[in-house]
């Protein structure tokens, strides 16, 4: 798309920031003011609604669609032109769609008009908010610990990481001990009926196992094989037997310090001997990891990637979970592993621990930003009722039924 340098006729907008889901959106080009409106980069602010943008260079035209919770809209705009078209019918426009420095530039109150997104001005701080709209997107639960308290949210997610065995501080695998366990049955209740009830309301359960290498109990694990095969062994006849359609894998803590680059070797073949044995069986693979830009520098991306059919970023403890996540490392921690494996694989990872009802939804928007798979969220026992409440204005969440 060809253009011209700023005409002076234009005013620049300067130190106006504009902001998608409470974090700054990059543009090409300032925000210009022509006749009192103001015009934003069209493709910047497209691609970061997930708004699928194509260019006809012969007739001059730009066609956007959207799925939408209605169904799919399709924007046609023509440079020049100030009537567009909205699937098929034709719409005005405050001012034609327009190319400056080889930019091209159409009214920012169209989006909000055309696409569901909600658009704010604010005079003080000259800030310009938009709200991506409420989309569907699917969402990992994680159950574990006391999360029976919140068991009326499970319905509402696509998936169940149900937190229920652990490495142990010997490096063996197990359902017992002091900390992650097969949960005692509550009258009727037990862990297998929770899983059963998952499974027939369509949220699939997976069996997660939990680690820490503290006291690397990890690191033995991955460089005995013996201990290593009869811990494959001990997960994947778990997950069969109890009813579970996949396996999570939470192994924290690799790489702090050492060999960086054994200890990825070493838990590459980890995950491909349990991901041979898991798809041979029918599971499905996910795998929790820390964000590349975290303190841990155990985890191969790239190669985990290819190996299991989801990853999880656990984008959170950046500061020890006393407040809300700094969203800049929440947005890097994606950039990194974008860089590394397809956002298909990506679910980005939201402690409800660290994140509050104002925060979390500017999380979630980020993972719509990216066009990530999904969210994965820590944990249901813990979200409450504001917390749900503001998720569901972002994405499509079926009320409990309390």
């Amino acid at each position: 798309m060809g253009g011209t340098s700023l005409p002076s006729t234009y005013a620049a907008v300067k130190q106006v920031q504009i902001v998608l889901d409470g974090y700054p959106l990059p543009f090409p080009v300032e925000p210009v003011v022509v006749s009192g409106t103001t015009m934003v980069p069209f493709r910047a602010i497209s691609e970061a609604l997930g708004i699928e943008v194509q260019w006809n260079q012969k007739l001059k035209k730009i066609t956007a669609t959207k799925q939408t919770d209605q169904g799919s809209k399709t924007v046609e705009l023509t440079m020049g032109n100030k009537t567009a078209k909205v699937n098929g019918q034709n719409i005005a426009l405050t001012l034609a769609p327009r190319t400056i420095s080889s930019t091209t530039m159409i009214p920012l109150s169209f989006f909000s008009q055309q696409f569901g997104a909600q658009v704010g001005w604010n005079q003080a701080s000259k800030t310009v908010s938009i709200t991506s709209p409420r989309e569907e997107m699917y969402t990992l639960g994680f159950y574990a610990l006391r999360s029976y308290d919140e068991i009326k949210y499970l319905p509402s997610l696509d998936s169940a990481a149900f937190g229920w065995g652990r490495i142990d501080r010997q490096g063996n695998f197990t359902t017992t001990g002091d900390e992650y366990k097969w949960p005692a049955p509550a009258g009727e209740v037990t862990g297998e009926r929770i899983i059963e009830d998952a499974a027939l309301l369509g949220v699939s359960p997976s069996f997660m196992v939990y680690a820490l290498d503290g006291q690397r109990e990890l690191t033995k694990n991955l460089e005995d094989k013996q201990l290593q095969a009869k811990t494959i062994d001990g997960i994947v006849t778990t997950a069969v037997e109890k009813g579970f359609k996949g396996i999570t894998l939470d192994f924290e803590g690799l790489g702090l310090t050492g060999d960086f680059s054994k200890v990825k070797s070493d838990y590459n073949a980890f995950i491909k001997a349990i991901a041979t044995r898991a798809h041979t069986e029918g599971l499905t693979l996910t795998v929790v990891l820390h964000p590349i830009n975290s303190s841990y520098k155990g985890y191969d991306y790239k190669t985990l990637g290819n190996l299991a059919d989801e990853l999880v970023i656990m984008a959170y403890a950046f500061e020890d979970e006393n407040g809300p996540e700094p969203i800049a490392k929440v947005d890097e921690a994606i950039r990194l592993a974008l860089k590394e494996t397809s956002k298909d694989k990506l679910l980005l990872g939201i402690s409800r621990g660290s994140e509050d009802a104002a925060s979390i939804n500017s999380k979630i928007g980020l993972a719509k930003r990216y066009d990530l798979k999904g969210i994965a969220l820590w944990r249901l026992g813990i979200i409450g009722p504001a917390a749900w409440t503001e998720m569901n204005k972002t994405i499509v969440l079926d009320e409990p039924n309390l």
